[in-house]
Order: structure tokens, then C-alpha cells, then sequence
């Protein structure tokens, strides 16, 4: 699988310019008309994970891949994208059209919670397909949310916000696509996928950074199921806990961190979400045989 895209680069590889509010503490939206994005030249969409939101209402026959799930589309649909699942698009036919709109998750940070909304949750299906009068009806929201953009109004933020909120409620009212899975992926190898991706995103950390999902609560609360449901998946599909792949996960990162970074081994064991030095050490010794600092150490010569 690709790197992860950032904003900016799906503005240097699509459109040769970054905006300025791509960095803003503000947040970015913008939107745009997938005429200017489709065609025989059209560029493709890696299988990646985006750092960004998009809502999307396209029209043309094609098939997504969604983390672990393929989805077939036969004409219109409205799509929802989050950061931490990587999806592609497969185009089955030349005709293509629609709009989507792109945002940071600071674009909203004062008007509650977005990721929250079932839409963006991971382990949601983000596809509603839409019949022609449902398509008419929320076409309108994007050709607003075009006029806005281009538009000097001093509260265009503001209605933007609006627009995207009405494009979200949309879907919440909706009733999401079939999903089409290979014959022999279960319920657990694709709640087991997720959790996968999820932990592994984490990775690599960077010096200021910790952890964010570090107890298999907080994995299963990001997936939307029970902690039991999640252990019960794990052992079925890797023959281990929840707490044992993450362990496993954790102890290889701090290995890599110790032999391939001069980060003092305090730095690491905050950055894997040990506030207590010694409450690493502890743990590595566990699984190593050895503390830290000889592993750095025998790593060296």
C-alpha cells in the first residue's frame, strides 16, 4: 500500500499549487467538479490512506475498495472517506461525473466532534447509493458550496460548514451500499484488518508524538465494537489477545527506535505510552531478556 496522502500533496499532484490554509490552524475545505478530475488523462487513486476528510456525490459505474470491502457502484452514490481508512477507485466505465468536497478535521474544531459521526466511523460502510431524484436534490448543496468558495462573503465559512453538515445529515438518513467481501473473509478477519491498519498507522512515531490507541478499549471504541467482540476476533483470526498483538507491536517499535535512533530511552518509552520509564524497562526486559540499554548497546557493536 501507497504512503499516506496528505492535503498538500493531493494539491501538488493534482492541481501543481498548495493553498495556504492547507497548514492553517483554521482548517481547510474546498470543493470541486470531478470534470476537472476525470477523463483519459485522469490520474489515478491509489489504495491509501488520505489525511483528509472528502464527502463525495459521483455518478458513473465504478467499484471502490474500502479497507477490507469492495463496493460496486451502477450510477450514483454519495461517499463518505475518513483518514484512517485507505480506500481506491476503479473506474468501469469512461462517463464519469460528480463533485466532492475535501476537509481538514480543524475545519470543524469548534463545532463539535466530525470524525464522531457515523459516516466517518471506521467499521461503517461510507457508501449510499442515491436514485436520480435523490442525486437532483443533493447536487444543488455542492453547486452552493462552489458559489461560496468563489464568493467574497465574509461569513462563507461559516455556510460552508452548513453545506457539509447538510451533506453529512444527508447520509445519516440514508441506507448504506451491499457490501461484497471475497467467500472466504468472515466478520472476524475483516474486524481483524481494521484493527491491524489502525495499529499500524501509528507507525512510525515521530520524536513529539505518543501513541494515540493504546489499549485494546480505545481500538475497539475507533472500531465501534465491544472490547469482547474485538479480543474474540483477534483470537480467532491470529490466535492471540487484543493486549498480545498490541505488546508484540509496541516491543518491535521500541526495538526499532533503540538500534535505528539516538532518542534517550525515556523520549521512547513516553513516546509508546509508557509515562513511567521504569514501567518500560520492565516490560521490554519481558520481552527481550535484556533491558533497553544493553539491547542499544549490543546493537552497536
Amino acid at each position: 500500500m501507497e504512503s499516506p496522502q496528505h492535503l498538500a500533496d493531493f494539491y501538488r499532484e493534482r492541481l501543481n499549487y498548495v493553498p495556504d490554509t492547507v497548514t492553517s490552524v483554521l482548517g481547510h475545505l474546498n470543493v470541486f467538479d470531478m470534470a476537472d478530475f476525470s477523463g483519459p488523462y485522469a490520474k489515478p487513486i491509489f489504495y491509501t490512506r488520505k489525511n483528509y476528510f472528502k464527502i463525495s456525490l459521483l455518478t458513473g459505474k465504478k467499484k471502490l475498495s474500502y479497507a477490507d470491502k469492495v463496493i460496486t457502484i451502477d450510477q450514483h452514490a454519495l461517499i463518505f472517506s475518513n483518514p484512517l481508512i485507505p480506500y481506491n477507485w476503479e473506474l468501469l466505465e469512461e462517463a464519469q461525473s460528480g463533485f466532492f468536497c475535501i476537509f481538514t478535521q480543524s475545519f470543524f474544531a469548534q463545532f463539535g466532534g466530525i470524525s464522531q459521526y457515523p459516516v466517518f466511523q471506521p467499521g461503517q460502510i461510507p457508501v449510499f447509493p442515491l436514485d436520480d431524484a435523490q442525486q437532483r436534490a443533493i447536487e444543488p448543496i455542492y453547486q452552493d458550496m462552489l458559489q461560496e468558495i468563489r464568493s467574497d462573503y465574509a461569513y462563507k465559512q461559516d455556510r460552508l460548514r452548513n453545506l457539509a453538515f447538510e451533506l453529512i445529515h444527508r447520509g445519516l438518513k440514508m441506507t448504506p451500499a451491499t457490501v461484497a467481501t471475497p467467500s472466504d473473509t468472515t466478520a472476524n478477519s475483516r474486524i481483524a484488518a481494521l484493527f491491524v491498519e489502525l495499529l499500524e498507522r501509528q507507525f512510525p512515531l515521530e520524536p513529539s508524538a505518543q501513541m494515540v490507541l493504546q489499549t485494546p478499549s480505545a481500538f475497539a471504541s475507533q472500531l465501534a465494537v465491544h472490547v469482547n467482540h474485538l479480543n474474540r476476533a483477534l483470537k480467532t483470526v491470529m490466535g492471540k489477545t487484543t493486549s498480545q498483538v498490541i505488546s508484540e507491536r509496541v516491543a518491535s517499535e521500541a526495538a526499532f527506535l533503540l538500534t535505528h535512533t539516538t532518542r534517550p530511552i525515556s523520549e521512547i518509552a513516553w513516546c509508546l505510552g509508557f509515562d513511567d520509564p521504569s514501567s518500560f524497562v520492565h516490560f521490554f526486559k519481558k520481552a527481550f531478556a535484556q533491558p533497553p540499554r544493553s539491547f542499544r548497546n549490543q546493537s552497536l557493536v
